[in-house]
C-alpha cells in the first residue's frame, strides 16, 4: 500500500500527522510511506524522514499515486479529482457543516473517513484523535489564561499579607474540561466546574474541584459521551447560574460543544460586562460557533476590560506533543485494519469503527447518520 501524508494548507496548522516513531512503525509493516516536500518542517526535516526510509514527493504526485492519503484539513475539489478512484482519504471532514465536500468525495469515488467520527469505544480509544487533542487543548487553555490574568494562581502567604488564589470556572466537563480542571488545580487555583450531565460530578470532585449544581431535570448524554442539546427553558436557567458564577471568577474556560451542531451560546455579553476588569475568558469552542458572545476565532478581544480569547488550534500551541499523540492515533487506526499477509488496508464496513467513521464509499454517501 502507498500511504501519503500531505502538508496542511492552513497557515494556522503547526501540527504534524506523522512523526519519526510512527513512520518507522508503518515502514516496518511493509507500507510505502510518502510525505510532501517540506513536510512538518517546523518539527522534522525532510532528511530526517529520508534517513528512516520515507520518500519525499511533490503534493500532486502523492495525490495521484497514493492508495491512502492523510491530511488534517479537507482537500479541495481539484485535489480530490486527481486521486485514484477507490483511494482512501483520512482527515477532519467537519461533515455536519460541509455537505458539498461529501458530495465531491462520492462523485469521484473516494473513500472518505472522518477523524471526528471515530466512535468513543474502548477498542477505538487509541485512535480517538478528538480526545487526544482536546486533552492538550484543555491544558493550553489554562496556561494561556494564566499568562494573561496578571495575577498569581495559587494562594501565597507573604510578609505583606495573604494573596487569595485565583478562581477558575470551567464550563463543560468533557476531555478538555477535565484537563483544564486538573491543570488549574496543579497551579494552585480555586476551581469550580459545571456540566449539564450530573454524571460528571464525581470526576470533578476527584480532581479537587467543586461541581456547580443546576437543577435542569433530565439532560443526559449521547452514546459517544457528548452532552445533549438543552431546551430554551433549560438554557435560560443554566445561564442565570452561569452569570452569578462568572461574576465571581478571575478565569472562565468554556469547552461546551454539542456533537454535530453549533456550540451553545452560554456566556452572553451582559455576563462578560459584569465580570471584573482584568478577568480572562478562554473559549475552546470558538471554532464551532463559540460559547462566548463576542469571541472571534483567532483573536483576543477586550470587552470592558475582560480579555476574551478565541485562539485557533489550541493543541497546535504545544505542537511537539500534539503531533506525537496525533501521529500515534493515526498509526493505531491504520494498524487496526492492516492485513500483514496481503499488505492491504482491510476496508471492512461491518466493523463498528469503520461503519461509524466512513462517510463515502463506492461513489455514495454511506454513513447512516447522514443518510437518516
Amino acid at each position: 500500500m502507498k500511504l501519503g501524508f500531505l502538508n496542511d494548507q492552513s497557515s494556522l496548522e503547526t501540527r504534524s500527522t506523522l512523526d519519526l516513531v510512527s513512520a518507522k512503525k508503518l515502514i516496518s509493516k511493509g507500507i510505502d510511506v510518502f510525505v510532501e516536500k517540506s513536510f512538518s518542517k517546523e518539527l522534522f526535516s525532510d532528511d530526517d524522514f529520508v534517513q528512516i526510509g520515507v520518500t519525499i514527493k511533490e503534493r500532486y504526485d502523492i495525490l495521484k499515486s497514493s492508495d491512502f492519503i492523510v491530511q488534517l484539513s479537507p482537500l479541495n475539489e481539484d485535489e480530490i479529482k486527481v486521486m485514484k478512484k477507490g483511494a482512501i482519504f483520512y482527515g477532519f471532514l467537519n461533515p455536519f457543516f460541509n455537505r458539498p465536500l461529501l458530495t465531491t468525495f462520492s462523485k469521484f469515488g473516494i473513500k472518505a473517513i472522518s477523524m471526528e467520527m471515530i466512535p468513543r469505544t474502548t477498542i477505538a480509544q487509541k485512535m480517538d484523535i478528538l480526545s487526544s487533542q482536546a486533552n492538550l487543548a484543555g491544558y493550553v487553555a489554562v496556561m494561556v489564561a494564566a499568562e494573561r490574568i496578571k495575577k498569581v494562581l495559587p494562594m501565597m502567604i507573604t510578609p505583606a499579607g495573604t494573596i487569595s488564589p485565583c478562581r477558575v470556572f470551567v464550563i463543560g466537563v468533557g476531555v478538555a474540561g477535565l484537563q483544564a480542571i486538573a491543570t488549574a488545580k496543579r497551579l494552585g487555583a480555586r476551581v469550580e466546574a459545571f456540566d449539564t450531565r450530573p454524571v460528571v460530578e464525581e470526576q470533578v470532585k476527584s480532581l479537587g474541584a467543586k461541581f456547580i449544581k443546576v437543577d435542569l431535570g433530565a439532560t443526559g448524554e449521547t452514546q459517544d459521551g457528548y452532552a445533549k442539546e438543552l431546551s430554551a427553558e433549560k438554557l435560560k436557567k443554566q445561564k442565570e447560574v452561569m452569570a452569578k458564577q462568572c461574576q465571581l471568577c478571575d478565569i472562565v474556560i468554556t469547552t461546551a460543544q454539542v456533537f454535530g451542531r453549533r456550540a451553545p451560546r452560554i456566556v452572553t455579553k451582559d455576563m462578560v460586562l459584569n465580570m471584573s476588569r482584568g478577568s480572562v475568558i478562554v473559549d475552546l469552542a470558538v471554532d464551532s460557533g463559540g460559547n462566548v458572545e463576542g469571541a472571534e476565532l483567532g483573536k483576543e478581544i477586550l470587552i470592558n476590560g475582560v480579555n476574551v480569547i478565541g485562539l485557533a488550534n489550541f493543541p497546535g500551541h504545544v505542537a511537539v506533543h500534539a503531533s506525537q499523540v496525533l501521529s500515534a492515533n493515526i498509526f493505531n487506526f491504520i494498524d487496526e485494519f492492516w492485513d500483514s499477509e496481503n499488505k492491504i488496508f482491510q476496508f471492512d464496513m461491518s466493523n463498528e469503527i469503520l461503519s461509524s467513521s466512513v462517510i463515502t464509499n463506492d461513489g455514495e454517501i454511506v454513513n447512516k447518520m447522514f443518510l437518516e
